[in-house]
């Protein structure tokens, strides 16, 4: 049976590939080139992913990265599409799942909405369930440079507190635009906001996410 990250993963090299390695997206100063370095490199090169987190690897990650994107751009949305090395943890099933599914999704909507003629995407309730959890688990990490008090709602009532403080500012949307306001997209993410102006205002600019 097919994963969420699978899917997603799919849906990625589709649409890197339709775009073009030229392409925009909604990673700042990146193109669609460079995202998919970024998400091979991630997979296939663990040394330099610690990069990521890891500050004083970050400049060494960066090298690496530029190796790849050196690359023939349709190599590197086929090593996306065919996926991780059989000896990498990201080829087990679960691991995939669990650190891939957020990736990818984000990623995809990061080619979509960079796009001038794009469209909403219609998830599934399962799907929608899964970025949901996936939200409310991560909220606190992923909030914790807001500079107000910041709650996450979907349009059900279940909230997930991202950072406390006030004023307070409420956003409410589905999951997947939750995600995505609460990874710092704020201005791609389809949701309603609710607050002290000024307060939604610092919000929306803020640098969220990981």
């Amino acid at each position: 049976m097919s994963t969420h990250a699978k899917r997603e993963r799919l849906l990625l090299a589709d649409l890197l590939e339709g775009a073009g390695p030229e392409a925009p997206t909604l990673c700042h100063g990146w193109t669609a080139r460079d995202l998919a370095a970024h998400v091979v490199v991630r997979e296939r090169r663990p040394d330099a992913a610690a990069g990521l987190v890891i500050g004083p690897l970050k400049t060494r990650s960066e090298r690496i990265r530029d190796e790849f994107t050196s690359k023939p751009y349709e190599e590197l949305i086929q090593l996306i599409r065919t996926g991780p090395p059989r000896m990498s943890p990201f080829g087990v099933k679960q691991v995939d799942e669990a650190a891939n599914t957020v990736e990818f999704y984000v990623h995809t909507e990061d080619v979509r909405r960079a796009q001038p003629d794009w469209t909403p995407r219609e998830l599934d309730p399962v799907f929608a369930d899964v970025l949901w959890s996936r939200t409310e688990k991560a909220a606190r990490m992923l909030g914790r440079k807001a500079p107000v008090g910041l709650v996450l709602r979907r349009p059900n009532g279940q909230t997930a507190v991202a950072h406390k403080g006030t004023p307070v500012v409420t956003v409410t949307g589905e999951p997947g635009e939750l995600l995505l306001f609460a990874f710092g997209r704020q201005d791609a993410a389809r949701v309603e906001l609710e607050g002290d102006q000024d307060a939604i205002g610092r919000v929306t600019t803020a640098k969220l996410g990981m």
